[in-house]
């Protein structure tokens, strides 16, 4: 059987990555175990990233309309729990997960685990999901209102006391080993059980049953940082919206020299999402640096960002853009430059600047292994650039459900050096991440003026490398006549 798995393996890195991948035969019996799902679903997502053609950012891109947005999110959500969630659970060892919210005070897993159109836990809601082995992961819900076809009603109704002691009954029968719950004190999104809900839950449980809460934080750190081949293909449009926004509000189509604020494209570009249904996770940031400007020696950023700073011709642009589409969260940052008169195109120290960009961009992707944490990460591609000599920051954060999802951190903007607890996570196949940091190059046709290329582009990492969502961007944004 080992035999077979590592020939499979070798087969599997060439053919379903694209290209060749040293893997040790320990390591690749090591992944077949653990990620078989996974690699399965390699080959789709390569070819889709890498041989279809993505919309670019010079291009509209089609959004769906609010009426069919439910339908995709719901078929989205049962591939996960019938495929993927089982697969966690195993993997952490969980034989059973409860999620309990009140209304207006969710779980921050809660909405990823419920079909929509949904807004809110209703009353108290309670999910359990428990493993019966061979005949998968039975889910059910112990609340007031039904949940659909994805879950199971435990509870004809009745007081709050009732379903209290209704959900015990539904534990009890089940006998678990461990009883997992949402407490973390390392992950936001894992700690979402209230003080209150639990010393009920421990309450209703009794002395028989409360000594085997457990807390899920490994399993929904996994549930949150995974992505399916179906969730993928989906995500790749919402990042194809936040990327042709930012060509549009980096066009004389927005953008008058001399009269334009950043503020005035700020707007635009959230004006354009709220027009079309998209949520913004932050308000998009405009900023923009220009020849003979002085930010100072030690800022930890290059421009100004006053919404009443007028652009002017000569101007290097910058954006910060994020927003969440059927479910999925984008984070994007470009660069733009604004011609002067007699310029047809930005001056070369300034192009040269953004290929020096994407060539940090490289040396930090070239270090995504499966297994490897993200402070070992971030610590290969600092010892690569120091090799290159440039002045650069890596602040690159997981990317999902969640703009600042959990997974591996990989560097702070205000931390170089390893984070502890979230940067210790290691790295996994099919998962997402904002690739974020910047670069400061002296421009020569700026009498050697230091100018930050501040980059940022949404990516899934496959377990063999790293892909962009809907390509990166490589030459600035121009802004013409």
């Amino acid at each position: 059987m080992t035999g077979d798995r590592r020939s499979f393996c070798a087969r599997s890195v060439r053919d379903y990555a694209g290209h060749d991948v040293a893997v040790s035969n320990g390591r690749c019996a090591e992944m077949m175990t653990m990620h078989w799902w996974r690699i399965r679903l390699i080959r789709p997502i390569f070819l889709l990233l890498g041989c279809l053609s993505v919309q670019t950012a010079s291009a509209d891109v089609a959004i769906e309309t609010f009426e069919r947005r439910p339908a995709i999110q719901n078929a989205l959500l049962e591939v996960r729990l019938e495929g993927l969630l089982p697969t966690l659970m195993r993997e952490t060892g969980t034989d059973m997960w409860l999620v309990i919210a009140r209304e207006y005070n969710d779980d921050p897993v809660f909405l990823s685990l419920v079909p929509k159109p949904r807004f809110t836990a209703r009353r108290t809601t309670m999910l359990v999901f428990f493993d019966r082995g061979d005949e998968g992961v039975e889910r059910l819900t112990v609340s007031r209102y039904p949940l659909g076809s994805l879950y199971q009603p435990a509870w004809e109704g009745g007081d709050l006391d009732a379903q209290w002691q209704r959900l015990a009954e539904v534990i009890a029968e089940r006998n678990p080993k461990t009883i997992a719950v949402n407490t973390s004190d390392t992950w936001p999104v894992a700690d979402g059980l209230s003080h209150t809900l639990y010393q009920k839950l421990e309450a209703a449980l009794g002395d028989g049953l409360k000594g085997r809460i457990r807390s899920s934080e490994q399993l929904v750190v996994r549930w949150m940082e995974t992505r399916t081949e179906e969730e993928v293909e989906v995500w790749q449009r919402g990042v194809a919206i936040a990327r042709e926004t930012i060509a549009k509000a980096f066009s004389s189509e927005v953008i008058t020299p001399g009269i334009t604020t950043v503020g005035d494209v700020a707007w635009f570009i959230r004006t354009r999402f709220e027009e079309e249904g998209l949520e913004p996770w932050f308000h998009p940031d405009v900023n923009r640096q220009w020849e003979g400007a002085d930010f100072g020696e030690n800022a930890p950023f290059l421009g100004d960002g006053s919404e009443d700073g007028i652009i002017r011709r000569g101007d290097v642009l910058h954006t910060d853009v994020g927003l969440c589409y059927l479910g999925l969260c984008t984070d994007t940052q470009e660069m733009g430059y604004v011609l002067r008169l007699g310029e047809s195109e930005p001056p070369a120290g300034l192009v040269e600047a953004m290929r020096t960009g994407n060539r940090w961009q490289d040396a930090l992707t070239a270090e995504f292994v499966t297994g490897r944490t993200g402070n070992k990460i971030l610590a290969a591609a600092q010892a690569s650039f120091k090799k290159m000599g440039v002045q650069h920051a890596i602040y690159t954060h997981p990317l999902g459900v969640y703009g600042h999802a959990p997974g591996p951190t990989i560097g702070m903007w205000d931390n170089q050096g390893p984070t502890a607890g979230r940067g210790d996570w290691p790295l996994y196949p099919m998962t997402g991440y904002a690739i974020e940091g910047n670069v400061v190059i002296e421009v020569p046709e700026w009498n050697g003026q230091r100018v930050q290329m501040k980059l940022e582009q949404s990516a899934i990492f496959d377990g063999f490398r790293v892909h962009y969502l809907a390509e990166r961007q490589k030459a600035l944004h121009v802004v013409g006549f």
